[in-house]
């Protein structure tokens, strides 16, 4: 299983990461799209829309199932990936590159305490 040590983990399995612009990009880790199977839509906000941690904020739908995304900071969208309309299973090949979900700008000064790093995120997979 791919868990890049540059990301920062949700235990509801998104990923962030820091553009160094003041934006982070946010997706869901190849441990959740593996367990959802093959992804066949994704339904994500519109861009300016504002979230708080933990709101969900979209669906990922697979053969399998529909699971809620949850936004992991205060944070307002400041761009979706369009490319996953017309192809969604890019959350399933790449959902670190080309499956990315949205990108936003936080609305609050600081990240949240509960987020994990890699090692912490693996860690809770295998407890």
């Amino acid at each position: 299983m791919n868990i890049p040590a540059n990301l920062l983990y949700t235990s509801t399995h998104e990923w962030l990461r820091d553009e160094g612009d003041g934006t982070y990009t946010i997706g869901i880790t190849d441990h959740a799209q593996h367990a959802l199977g093959d992804i066949v839509y994704v339904e994500l906000p519109e861009v300016g829309q504002s979230f708080e941690a933990e709101e969900d904020f979209g669906v990922v739908e697979s053969v399998k199932a529909a699971s809620d995304l949850y936004m992991p900071v205060d944070a307002k969208i400041v761009a979706t990936n369009e490319s996953l309309e017309d192809s969604p299973e890019l959350v399933n090949s790449a959902p670190y590159q080309d499956g990315w979900l949205v990108r936003v700008a936080l609305s609050a000064d600081a990240l949240p305490d509960d987020l994990m790093d890699a090692d912490a995120y693996h860690d809770s997979l295998h407890s």
